[in-house]
């Protein structure tokens, strides 16, 4: 997740006439619907700037009509921009000639809608390979690799069946295989999972999710749903009569909302469920060692700390001495960053000491101790008790 895979800046789109006449409205400090009662123009967005990481699901927000499909919708050039940029993977999308935007929707980025628009006479197969298709894939080709994805979403058995035949859960699962099987480097999903009922919501959450910690996609994601930006997204945008009101990670925007718009997100949802191993760690509060020579344990265990976390040269734990025991490394369960805190509170609570967080690798990144679990708690907790 290093380079930026989208860059947008500036971004503007006024809907009207004379487009000019509102931006100019906009940066003398007019409102959105000032612009509209004076002029009768829509501001859809205005002077908009982030950017998304490759490999994050990057989630916008919003109540309705705050400009977050519009926006969506600049990304990928359905609809042109009134001002400002949008780079995907370096190039100019508002610069590109019709063809090259052609060449990208269909080679580097694909669409999940809420309608799952699934072609009613085809097959399962035949829809998740249409997008293949289209792209001008030989028949074999297209439906080998379409089935590979029917596959990942677990639709294979299904693969001869109309969509007629299938639950809502499952046509929109067809829908993401659709998207997935062209192996797009982003995937713009419009609020795609809002016509579910809950559980089969948080099911396609669920498999978006596994699919991500297997191939790690730049997704952006749009949701006016707090819990599902939370449950899925690596950072969230949350937009508000057109502008961009506060970008952070779920942790981030939990613990210092921007503003009231945002806090009112959060009205009667307990946040400290969508908290990970990684959000409540402290990074200093064990003391940690390299090297297990008397003074050098010595010195670390100076009268305050009971016990260290013993490191090796690349950060890996290796275990625990305790200040009556120092030359005998125990070994120690360990949590993996983005563990739920229901894990965290499991584990810690079944060990007298604070527990080491981890990453993928393995490498030590904090700790995790049973006050800092209900300073947590509590915090988060404070209004939805």
């Amino acid at each position: 997740m290093d380079s930026p895979k989208v860059v947008v800046e500036g971004l503007c789109k006024v809907f009207g006439s004379n487009p000019r006449q509102a931006l100019d409205m906009l940066a003398a400090g007019a409102t959105k619907d000032e612009v509209f009662r004076r002029t009768g123009h829509v501001v859809g967005v205005h002077n908009v700037s982030f950017d998304v990481k490759e490999g994050e699901i990057f989630v916008l927000m919003g109540l309705s009509g705050s400009g977050k499909s519009t926006l969506i919708r600049l990304v990928n050039r359905l609809v042109e921009p009134t001002a400002g940029k949008v780079l995907i993977g370096g190039r100019d999308v508002a610069a590109v000639s019709r063809g090259e935007l052609i060449a990208l929707r269909r080679k580097d980025m694909s669409m999940v809608f809420q309608s799952f628009a699934l072609m009613p006479q085809r097959t399962v197969l035949s829809n998740a390979a249409f997008g293949l298709e289209v792209a001008g894939v030989g028949r074999k080709e297209r439906e080998r690799r379409a089935m590979e994805v029917l596959e990942q979403v677990g639709l294979a058995t299904f693969a001869q069946k109309l969509p007629r035949e299938l639950s809502g859960g499952m046509q929109q699962r067809v829908g993401l295989a659709r998207a997935l099987a062209v192996n797009p480097s982003l995937m713009i999903m419009d609020e795609a999972f809002s016509a579910l009922d809950p559980l089969k919501r948080k099911e396609m959450q669920n498999v978006l999710l596994q699919l991500q910690k297997e191939h790690r996609r730049t997704i952006m994601f749009v949701s006016h749903d707090l819990e599902e930006a939370l449950r899925i997204g690596s950072r969230i945008a949350i937009m508000e009569g057109g502008r961009l009101v506060q970008v952070g990670t779920p942790h981030e925007i939990i613990a210092n909302p921007a503003d009231n718009y945002v806090r009112t997100f959060f009205d009667g949802i307990d946040t400290s469920r969508y908290l990970t191993a990684g959000d409540l760690m402290q990074t200093n509060a064990v003391p940690t060692l390299s090297r297990l020579d008397a003074a050098n344990i010595a010195a670390t265990l100076n009268g305050t700390e009971d016990y260290a976390f013993v490191l090796d040269a690349q950060r890996k734990l290796r275990g625990f001495v305790t200040r009556d025991a120092t030359q005998n490394v125990r070994p120690v369960e360990s949590i993996r960053l983005s563990a739920s805190l229901d894990h965290v509170v499991e584990r810690v609570v079944a060990n007298p000491n604070a527990l080491p967080v981890v990453d993928d690798d393995g490498c030590y990144r904090g700790s995790v101790s049973r006050a800092v679990i209900l300073k947590a708690i509590t915090r988060s907790r404070g209004n939805h008790v």
